[in-house]
């Protein structure tokens, strides 16, 4: 089959699965995957005859003041479904994707091309941008116009339907990660780059750094666990709420202690070296850097929003606790960490549980929801 797979190419969860999910339908699969966005996915590390990049050029216009990129991309769907001759397009958030995508619809119908469009939904797209008047018409509309739509966990399937008149029946297919890979990877761990002191905690935290990451309430869980062990913080990422973060160690005198890494394509070297993942979020559909976490054999303390709890299972792979609870997280992270038997046995729990999301069951049940977009829409035409 070949497959048109929009997102966003950025460092954010749905951008990672997107990116992961094509290379994987490629590489094991079979199937041509024509990646469509602004710029090159930064976890699209392969091209080839079954890999493919095209991107969509926003041309600048002083009557502008926004630049129109739905019209920009609905354009070249258009284009590269022509020229390639695609099967399916698989959408990742409803706007402005699944919008932009139904348009290029439109225009192929008048040529005679009937295109398929799945489009899963993510989080952002319906419980920050979705829910907001001016835009829940446009959301609705296209979710409702998908041939198959798919979300990423129990709970944003049950915001989704709560937010919004939904007409079509939504599956849930969650985030995924790729065991084998991992495995096969032979990552070289080495802790003493990060912190030549081997007696001290490495606590990590990665994120966009948006105010709903709540990066101030790592910071706050940290500075309690540095009371009772020596520890060290890793923020990866970088956002709106860098600079608050940064200020906030500044006035505290942990900057020796706060190591402020940016965006990083090392994450696994980053991981493989830290002990715990904090990811205090209050708002999470799903949770990918927690599920990435677990893979590499940390244990998870975070709160139990939306889909966290899905993935963080309380008291095996970490501990979950309700939004704002400092001293919980704390004392939770401090049990874990102080107790090298405790920790190891979390270690243990927390890869056991990554297990489930392994990313062959998810490659199965997309195909499928392909299968049925295929039919229902040769069914009406």
């Amino acid at each position: 089959m070949k497959i048109a797979i929009v997102c966003y190419p950025t460092f954010g969860g749905s951008g990672v699965v997107a990116t992961e999910l094509g290379k994987a339908l490629s590489r094991s699969k079979g199937h041509e995957v024509h990646f469509i966005t602004y710029s090159h996915p930064v976890r699209l590390d392969e091209l080839g005859a079954h890999l493919r990049f095209h991107e969509v050029d926003v041309p600048q216009y002083v009557l502008f003041r926004y630049q129109p990129y739905e019209l920009a991309l609905s354009s070249k769907l258009v284009e590269v479904v022509q020229k390639h001759q695609i099967d399916l397009l698989h959408v990742h958030y409803a706007i402005p994707h699944a919008y932009a995508a139904y348009m290029a619809r439109k225009m192929l119908e008048d040529m005679g091309i009937t295109l398929p469009i799945v489009t899963t939904l993510h989080g952002t797209d319906i419980t920050l941008v979705g829910k907001n008047q001016l835009y829940k018409p446009a959301v609705t509309f296209s979710i409702n116009h998908s041939d198959a739509v798919t979300a990423v966990s129990k709970s944003l399937k049950a915001d989704t339907i709560k937010l919004f008149d939904i007409k079509q029946d939504i599956q849930v297919i969650p985030n995924f990660i790729d065991i084998q890979k991992h495995l096969a990877s032979n990552i070289q761990c080495n802790r003493s780059l990060i912190e030549p002191d081997l007696n001290k905690k490495i606590i990590t935290h990665i994120s966009n750094f948006r105010p709903l990451k709540r990066v101030v309430d790592v910071l706050k869980v940290f500075q309690k666990i540095k009371e009772q062990l020596p520890s060290k913080l890793l923020m990866v990422g970088h956002g709106p709420e860098r600079k608050k973060a940064y200020q906030y160690c500044k006035n505290r005198n942990l900057l020796n202690d706060v190591m402020f890494l940016g965006e990083s394509s090392e994450i696994q070297k980053i991981l493989c070296a830290s002990d715990l993942f904090l990811l205090p979020s209050e708002s999470e559909s799903f949770g990918l850097a927690a599920l990435e976490a677990m893979l590499h054999k940390v244990p998870v303390v975070s709160t139990n929003i939306g889909g966290l709890p899905e993935v963080n299972r309380h008291n095996y792979s970490g501990l979950t606790y309700p939004l704002g609870d400092i001293q919980a997280m704390a004392e939770g992270a401090i049990k874990i960490l102080s107790n090298p038997q405790v920790h190891s046995k979390f270690q243990k729990q927390a890869f056991e549980n990554a297990k489930r999301f392994d990313v062959n069951g998810v490659i199965r049940a997309y195909e499928k929801v392909y299968e049925k977009a295929v039919m229902k829409v040769r069914q009406s035409t």
